[in-house]
């Protein structure tokens, strides 16, 4: 594989003649799509067969497909899901495991029809009395134990249907009350504490094959970065948390970080990133990015290999009757 260590989003539904000489010369290993990109089922189907095209490979093919409020695919072509945090609260408690899983096994049906292959989740954050309002709503729970007990099932969910699972964001976010899109958020707890609750998730589902850093500082780590450009909080994350696979940056257009996208890359690579992500196709901003970003060689490499060996044709799978069957236990009485 000669595939750059980056992953690239696109301006619109159809890529331009611009940006398919980009992306041909540039060799992405993956290609992120968002709500600007999406008309149609037929449309994205040809974006994604068109991107991947750019390539000459099967790239990888990201979305944020969480459902509520982070959805990119939208009623009426997508199914339309609450929350995850507010069908945890709905489903009766011996059935939000198999409704999670459900859930993302239905999800991941829709994106496999579209040449999706990758979506980001589950997240791993532990929702707290600080949580800013662009990660509560998303968590999983209030508890450690829950959260990585249905962000199991959501991954199980997406393995079974051909979709990669990244966990995000690592080591956590849930104690952040800032958004990172737009500041940078500090999570000044003791390391003790973080590593019993916030850090617990991404320990138990350190075998999946992918990962996202927070944008975000941990003082007792590191006072001086964020995780996602801290060689110290990444090797916790590869030691500790104990996660061996292909560890990529959230978006780094994200007004969290600050700098130049050439030091910005620089950095997260650096600090022991594998792969950077860029979310929002501005051309002058991945020209910055790929100036910096190497071909994927040794550990990297490695790891990127093994996540797509993840990547398996779906199950077995009747859509009908699994939307029938989540109905039915999200109809089960929560206080049963």
């Amino acid at each position: 594989m000669t595939a750059r260590a980056a992953i690239f989003g696109c301006l619109g539904p159809v890529l331009s003649e611009v940006e398919r000489a980009f992306f041909a010369d540039a060799d992405p290993w993956g290609f992120i799509l968002f709500s600007r990109n999406i008309e149609s089922p037929d449309q994205l189907r040809a974006l994604t067969a068109s991107l991947r095209e750019t390539v000459g490979r099967d790239a990888p093919i990201l979305i944020d497909q969480e459902g509520g409020r982070v959805a990119r695919l939208r009623p009426p072509q997508w199914l339309d899901w609450m929350p995850p945090l507010d069908q945890m609260a709905a489903v009766a408690p011996q059935n939000r495991r198999r409704a999670m899983s459900l859930r993302y096994r239905i999800i991941a049906t829709e994106l496999r029809a579209l040449g999706i292959d990758v979506n980001c989740a589950p997240m791993l954050d532990v929702a707290t009395p600080t949580s800013h309002e662009i990660i509560l709503n998303r968590c999983y729970g209030h508890d450690p134990d829950t959260v990585a007990e249905m962000g199991r099932a959501v991954a199980e969910g997406l393995l079974a249907g051909g979709v990669l699972p990244i966990i995000k964001h690592i080591p956590g976010h849930g104690r952040a009350d800032m958004d990172s899109h737009l500041e940078l958020p500090v999570v000044d707890i003791d390391r003790e504490t973080l590593a019993a609750s916030d850090f617990l998730p991404f320990a138990r589902l350190a075998d999946l094959p992918m990962a996202m850093t927070a944008h975000i500082v941990y003082p007792a780590i590191d006072p001086d970065a964020c995780a996602t450009l801290s060689p110290r909080v990444i090797d916790m994350i590869r030691l500790d948390i104990g996660f061996g696979g292909l560890l990529m940056t959230d978006d780094l257009s994200m007004q969290a970080l600050s700098g130049d996208f050439r030091t910005r890359t620089r950095a997260a690579l650096a600090a022991g990133c594998d792969v950077i992500l860029h979310c929002n196709g501005e051309p002058a901003e991945m020209t910055e990015i790929l100036a910096e970003t190497p071909v994927l060689a040794g550990d990297a490499l490695r790891r990127a290999e093994a996540a797509l060996a993840y990547r398996t044709a779906p199950e077995p799978f009747d859509f009908s009757q699994a939307i029938a069957d989540f109905d039915a236990l999200m109809k089960e009485d929560a206080h049963a």
